[in-house]
């Protein structure tokens, strides 16, 4: 049940990545975007665990929460920023590598047991990830050091979010209340980001928000089950096929064509699933 879970978070990253790519290329702001986004989920989360009585948020539950949706949002912030200073080609796959870090401080902070064959998996599926989202001959001129500082910032953004996730999971800190102070915090961050950066603000960008927010409801709320119920060595990985869904899209909605490398990663993305699952 939790894999299904993680494929759903999959299935709901990947369809907002879809709408960011489709909101870029229309030239709205990414930052008010998220901003429209956590302000909905906030409201939707915070209104629900009032209407079941199960809002009980502690200091550790804030100041994780916070942290995870501060990150989030500034690791996206980040990744849009390493495309404008280099080569999609290789900004992608190194960001997507990101799964790497809370990997590792699951099997080594958390002492998670994974047996070889889904080793195998892990491996097999953060390779596909990484071959899926490969651009070759798309390189250009570019400034390397403005560039690698924004794709370790997005990694170390993105991989310690990860890891906060599970420890939230670990010392069984509600989901929802962490929901809630995870879209609460980034609600506060992006707003001061976007007062900063003085960019034009349009009503359609609000509208784009909610419907990315309800997504990412559903798409956390599946995450945090995951973790709760499941091997996040395994999770991170499965969550990290999110461009898969943004390649299939972008054939289907963009009449992209698929390359044979990209279907190689497909097949090989959904042997590792089968390794992890043996």
């Amino acid at each position: 049940m939790w894999i299904a879970a993680a494929l759903a978070t999959t299935l709901s990253f990947g369809m907002n990545n879809t709408i960011f790519k489709w909101s870029t290329s229309k030239g709205y702001s990414k930052v008010h975007i998220q901003f429209f986004f956590y302000i909905v989920a906030f409201l939707l989360t915070l209104s629900y665990g009032m209407a079941i009585g199960a809002l009980k948020l502690d200091l550790l539950a804030i100041v994780l929460g916070s942290t995870i949706g501060i990150l989030n949002a500034s690791g996206n912030i980040q990744m849009s920023k390493a495309f404008e200073k280099g080569p999609a080609s290789l900004t992608s796959p190194l960001i997507g590598a990101n799964a790497i870090l809370p990997i590792l401080g699951s099997a080594i902070i958390f002492h998670e047991q994974i047996s070889l064959i889904q080793w195998m998996g892990i491996m097999v599926i953060l390779g596909s990830a990484i071959l899926i989202q490969y651009s070759p001959g798309s390189a250009r001129a570019f400034e390397y050091r403005p560039w690698m500082l924004r794709i370790i910032l997005a990694i170390l953004s993105f991989g310690i979010l990860g890891i906060l996730m599970k420890t939230t999971s670990h010392l069984q800190i509600s989901a929802l209340n962490t929901l809630i102070c995870m879209y609460g915090g980034g609600s506060i961050f992006l707003g001061i980001t976007s007062l900063r950066e003085k960019e034009n603000w349009l009503k359609s960008e609000a509208s784009i928000g909610t419907i990315v927010g309800l997504v990412s409801v559903i798409g956390y709320s599946c995450y945090f089950y995951a973790l709760q119920k499941g091997i996040a060595s395994i999770i991170f990985p499965i969550v990290s096929l999110n461009c898969l869904v943004v390649i299939l899209a972008g054939c289907w909605l963009f009449k992209e064509k698929l390359k044979r490398y990209q279907l190689v990663g497909i097949i090989t993305a959904l042997l590792g699933i089968i390794f992890i699952k043996i």
